[in-house]
């Protein structure tokens, strides 16, 4: 009986899906339809009825936005275009607020500052898929610069605005930037770069000019003056690219390397953004609280994305504050904010506020909530949603936690997997996938760790993966023979594990890293920091686990002939939480103190 009830229920639904013609949903309804009635066994039962809420749930989400993009694909569309619509609904509300000025710009405002920026450029005699590099710190005209770049095909490269020396160096070279954007408060920064610079390297300076002096030994021009000068209407210009081409580069932060400049097209600009909105009940009315770097995707696209796209107001905060955090919601009536793991716990570690008790924020979006703090944090703060995700810039293998389970970054579908093919796959002990006789991976069962991969699709613009600047860099992001002989997958590089209802939890990240601040940082960088500053021949960096601490970075220095002469001697610590120090070397502690090394 119960059989014949799964068959009819599957054949019933097979019926109304063939009628709207989606041949691949019909082929995933039989296939649960099947699963629920020929294998109904008590334990598989149990975990349909626990989770095919959740399942639907997302998988109404992925068919609105695949259903969007087929649209925007077929027609061509860009996110500048998209952002005209925007204005159109509503040229008058507020869409950027700066939060240290309380400068409010409208749709229409922000609109004309990117027409500005399209005329400068074109001025510029700049194409299609030339880079202009962005150095500056968070403020809405970050915003406008290269969305006005992306209205005439030119693509911007995101810096991070805390590089300095050979890593700055480095983001500028691999992005093949013909000129850099640079805040006025980062002069000193790039003087001390500019005689490595390319000669063919046209710099502009944004913002007070405190320094002319400085300003003009950089041969920089002055962008503030130019843009004054630069007209506010559309440019008379016609875009030739379309949704699926480059629309900038957003550096990852590496974790065996130096930061790589990840391609970010139209169409996974959208993916993030629409996923996000629809995902967890944001509304158009929001008022989102972005107090993370605009060089970071989570500033830039999760958050700004939501105004550009779906009209929703984003107060910019230059530098996260934690004293000042809900003083600040309080005060813009931020209804939705952002964070990483880090935020959460800085905000819990400061004494309690009356600003906590009147706040009205509702939804918290971010990634790195562990379950340690998750529920503290959602009991103190009064948090109705916690919006936990994962995904790096590049990668094809999102997850999303859309019912707020405690702990999971997201979710793997347990009885509907081939409608987002998302797997953990067994590794070995060198971080190779583990395979099978027949040479594929072996996927994970519950309660085993694995490498989460996501199956690649170029024609499946969720399934795509668009790589890097660097071509040998974008190689080694890909394994093939993963699913099925002769496909290919992309490689997150990070260790999780699996529950029995789907439910996925972060566990580690393979390569040398720590995190800093929010950053994820290389021992390889910090190798090179460490080996130029001291003069070592070979220096060794490798973290441990410390209990009591979040994360700490031991660094052991080696010289050639050196031996220890106690376990302490030439041994460095880094407390990513509290940034405090200790370090053997006098020299050392005091260049990191005077701010000369950054971490």
């Amino acid at each position: 009986m119960r059989r014949m009830s799964g068959a009819i229920v599957c054949l019933s639904v097979l019926g109304a899906v063939k009628l709207l013609s989606l041949s691949w949903l019909c082929s995933l309804t039989v296939g649960l339809g099947l699963c629920v009635a020929c294998m109904g066994s008590r334990k598989f039962i149990h975990i349909v009825l626990r989770t095919i809420k959740r399942d639907l749930m997302c998988l109404a989400v992925i068919l609105r936005v695949r259903f969007s993009m087929y649209r925007f694909s077929k027609h061509r569309r860009t996110i500048p275009a998209l952002f005209s619509q925007m204005v159109t609904l509503h040229p008058d509300k507020p869409a950027l607020i700066y939060e240290a000025t309380g400068e409010v710009w409208s749709f229409r405002e922000l609109q004309e500052r990117c027409n500005a920026v399209a005329h400068w450029a074109l001025a510029q005699g700049w194409a299609e898929g030339d880079v202009v590099a962005l150095y500056m710190e968070s403020h809405p005209t970050v915003v406008a610069l290269w969305l006005g770049l992306a209205t005439v095909g030119v693509e911007a490269a995101f810096i991070n605005h805390n590089l300095r020396h050979h890593s700055l160096l480095h983001c500028i070279s691999v992005s093949g930037a013909r000129a850099m954007v640079f805040g006025t408060e980062l002069r000193e920064a790039v003087s001390e770069v500019s005689g490595s610079l390319q000669p063919s390297m046209v710099l502009f300076s944004y913002g007070e000019q405190e320094d002319e002096v400085k300003i003009c030994n950089l041969r920089a021009q002055s962008l503030d003056a130019l843009l004054d000068r630069s007209p506010k209407h559309p440019p008379n210009y016609t875009l030739r690219k379309g949704f699926n081409d480059r629309l900038f580069y957003i550096y990852t932060s590496g974790t065996t390397g130096m930061p790589k400049a990840a391609v970010v097209v139209h169409s996974r600009y959208y993916r993030i953004v629409a996923c996000t909105f629809h995902s967890f009940g944001l509304r158009r009315d929001d008022i989102i609280y972005d107090c993370l770097p605009l060089y970071h995707s989570a500033g830039t696209i999760m958050g700004v994305g939501q105004c550009l796209l779906f009209g929703l107001t984003v107060v910019i905060k230059r530098k996260f504050s934690a004293s000042r955090f809900w003083d600040d919601c309080v005060k813009h009536n931020c209804t939705v904010i952002q964070y990483i793991g880090e935020i959460c716990r800085y905000l819990l570690a400061q004494p309690v506020r009356q600003s906590e008790a009147h706040h009205r924020v509702r939804v918290a979006l971010g990634n790195g909530l562990r379950a340690s703090v998750w529920e503290e944090f959602v009991q103190r703060f009064r948090m109705r949603q916690v919006g936990e995700f994962y995904g790096a810039t590049e990668c094809n293998c999102s997850l999303i936690n859309i019912d707020g389970k405690v702990g999971a970054c997201g979710f793997s579908s347990r009885i509907m997997s081939s409608f987002y093919p998302v797997t953990l796959m067994r590794v070995q002990e060198n971080g190779e996938l583990l395979r099978d006789s027949q040479g594929l991976c072996i996927p994970c069962l519950p309660g085993e760790p694995g490498m989460i991969v996501g199956r690649i699709n170029h024609n499946d613009p969720l399934r795509r993966f668009d790589g890097y600047a660097d071509l040998d860099s974008t190689k080694k992001k890909i394994a093939h023979n993963v699913f099925s002989m002769g496909d290919s997958a992309y490689l997150s590089g990070d260790v999780m594990v699996m529950d029995e209802y789907g439910y996925i939890y972060f566990r580690d990240r393979s390569g040398d890293t720590f995190r800093w601040r929010g950053e994820n940082v290389s021992t390889t960088e910090v190798e090179g920091v460490l080996s130029g500053l001291l003069g070592h021949t070979d220096v060794a960096v490798y973290g441990v686990s410390v209990p009591g601490t979040f994360k700490i970075q031991k660094m052991r220095l080696q010289r050639e002939g050196y031996k220890p002469q106690d376990s302490s001697d030439k041994i460095y610590f880094l407390n990513g939480r509290a940034g405090c120090y200790e370090a053997v070397t006098d020299e050392l502690f005091n260049a990191i103190m005077e701010g000369k090394v950054r971490l």
